[in-house]
Parts: structure tokens; C-alpha cells; sequence
């Protein structure tokens, strides 16, 4: 009985690993999209590791269930750093929103007009340098205990085989966690470039249910091509409806330098302002569906660890 649940578990494991691996070269590179897709299977898979305790009986009180709350801490923690992160957007947005709203109902510029909206916009450009920087921080605490647990090695399967399989299987949680919350700091906190995704090693130590281990090194290689790809000018936030809003922005921006210069004209910024309206609207629209998936799982966090500490109390 054991050992088909572990199985089926290593299974879905790599299941859910293969999908994540066809939407991210399906969908824009750090898109909101496939980041909330990450957040999914984050959750899907300790649901069913969950799930999978009760399954397996497993003596109460035991050493498992100290391993497990470690575990599901770990997550949490992680998780709290991803809704700050992601939270820390909702002043820019909102503040960029308002500037393109101001703009509404012109139709002539004077100078006086454009360099108000100017400055408004360098205060908002400000904001969010200062965003990246306290997102930079706490990945800098982050960084170094997600990627040991990428690149953990436990080779013997007597370990692994410990508590009727079910190490073996916090161990593949453990380093699949850590793989997708790094791809959601660095999508939505901050990058410094694909370093992070270079621990390679897995194909050294293929151990019980490593096909998992397969399906994430193949995700993990081909994140770490795009991060390369797409890192051309600097670190920071990767999201991509985050970059297409701050473009968005300095568009709109060096159109209004360019007005600055007269005396009073008539612009066609119009389009300009739309875009902005419309790349800040997606950016609002993601960072409130990550941060509901982000509450959910907190919630279902909580309710596992009850679970299970309710079986123990109970048998």
C-alpha cells in the first residue's frame, strides 16, 4: 500500500512538473499567467502530499510529523515573502493608473501641464526602484536555503525509504518547493541573473521516484535559458506585465518631455495614456489573482497541519 501511494505521489509530482514546463513555453516569459500556474501546482502538490500522510498510517507522534511542520513552515515563510513582494505593487500601480486618469479630457498641453505629470511620474518611477531594493533584501535571505534544497543530495534509499517511503517523498517536495518558489521570487520579487537556476547534479544521484527529478531539472534548465535571454539590461522585478507597464510609462513620459518643449500644442498622446491604462489594469488584475492564490494556500496550510495534528490527537 505504501509503496503504490509514494509512487502515485512521484508521479503527479512529475505530471505537474511536465505541465509547468509546456505553459512557461506557451505563455510570456514571467507572465502572470504562468506564475499563477506555479502557485497551482504549488498548492496541488502538498494537498496531496497531505493527503498522502493520512494514506500512509504513519506511527503517531513520530519523527515524520516534526519533518512534515518543518516543511509546511517552510512554505509559509516563503509564501509571506512572495505576498510582500507582490502587495509592494499595488502603491505603483495604483499611482500610475491615477496619472493617466489626470490626462483625460485635454486636448491642449502647455508646458506647466506636462511637467506636472512629469514629476508625478518621476515620483513613481522613484517608488518602485525603492521596491526592487527592499525585494532585493529579502531575497538575499531567501536565495542560498531555496538553492541548497534544489541541489540536496540524498543518495541512500534507506533514508529516503524512512517512515514506509513517505522521506523520500517530503525530500522530492522539498527540492520541487524550493524549484517554483524561486521561479516566483524571481518573477515577482527580484533577479540578479540565472545562477540561482545552475545547480545541476541531479542526473548523479537518480534515486527512488526520480523521474520527478528528470521533468524538474528540464524546467529548471530551460528558466534559466530564458533568464538569460531576457536579462539583457539589469536585475530586478522579471514579471512581464510588470516590464510592459513600466514601458508603458516612460512612453508616455518622453512624450510629454517632447511637449515640455513648447510653448503650448496640441498632442496625439491619447494612445499613449490608453496604453498605460491598459498595461497597469493587467499588472492590477495579476497581482490580486496571485495574492487570493496566495491567501488560499495559507489557508490550506493551516488546515493541513490541523488535520493531521487532529489524526495524531485522535487515534
Amino acid at each position: 500500500m505504501g509503496s503504490s501511494c509514494t509512487n502515485a505521489f512521484y508521479n503527479f509530482l512529475t505530471q505537474g512538473l511536465n505541465d509547468l514546463h509546456q505553459s512557461f513555453i506557451s505563455h510570456n516569459f514571467m507572465s502572470f499567467q504562468f506564475l499563477s500556474q506555479v502557485i497551482s501546482s504549488l498548492q496541488s502538490f502538498h494537498s496531496q502530499l497531505t493527503i498522502l500522510v493520512r494514506k500512509l498510517r504513519l506511527p503517531v507522534g513520530g519523527k515524520w510529523l516534526d519533518e512534515y511542520m518543518d516543511e509546511s513552515t517552510r512554505l509559509w515563510d516563503a509564501c509571506h515573502v512572495l505576498k510582500s513582494a507582490i502587495s509592494g505593487m499595488e502603491n505603483y500601480y495604483s499611482s500610475a493608473i491615477n496619472i493617466a486618469s489626470s490626462l483625460d479630457g485635454y486636448h491642449y498641453y502647455t508646458p506647466e501641464i506636462s511637467r506636472q505629470v512629469i514629476r508625478a511620474i518621476n515620483v513613481c518611477q522613484r517608488e518602485i526602484l525603492g521596491l526592487e531594493e527592499e525585494n532585493k533584501s529579502l531575497m538575499e535571505t531567501m536565495i542560498q536555503p531555496l538553492s541548497q534544497c534544489m541541489s540536496q543530495n540524498i543518495s541512500m534509499e534507506s533514508k529516503l525509504n524512512g517512515f514506509n517511503g513517505f522521506r523520500g517523498v517530503l525530500y522530492a517536495m522539498r527540492s520541487v518547493g524550493s524549484l517554483l518558489l524561486m521561479i516566483l521570487l524571481c518573477g515577482v520579487a527580484y533577479c540578479w541573473s540565472s545562477s540561482c537556476f545552475h545547480q545541476g547534479g541531479y542526473e548523479g544521484h537518480m534515486v527512488y521516484g526520480s523521474g520527478f527529478m528528470v521533468s524538474m531539472a528540464m524546467l529548471q534548465q530551460k528558466v534559466a535559458e530564458e533568464i538569460d535571454q531576457n536579462m539583457e539590461v539589469q536585475p530586478g522585478i522579471l514579471l512581464f506585465e510588470f516590464q510592459q507597464a513600466k514601458i508603458a510609462m516612460e512612453e508616455l513620459k518622453v512624450e510629454l518631455e517632447r511637449i515640455a518643449g513648447y510653448e503650448e500644442t496640441e498632442a496625439e498622446i491619447q494612445e499613449k495614456v490608453d496604453n498605460v491604462k491598459s498595461c497597469f489594469g493587467l499588472l492590477r488584475c495579476g497581482v490580486e489573482t496571485i495574492t487570493g492564490q496566495l491567501d488560499d494556500f495559507f489557508d490550506e496550510i493551516v488546515e493541513g497541519r490541523k488535520k493531521l495534528l487532529d489524526m495524531c490527537s485522535h487515534r
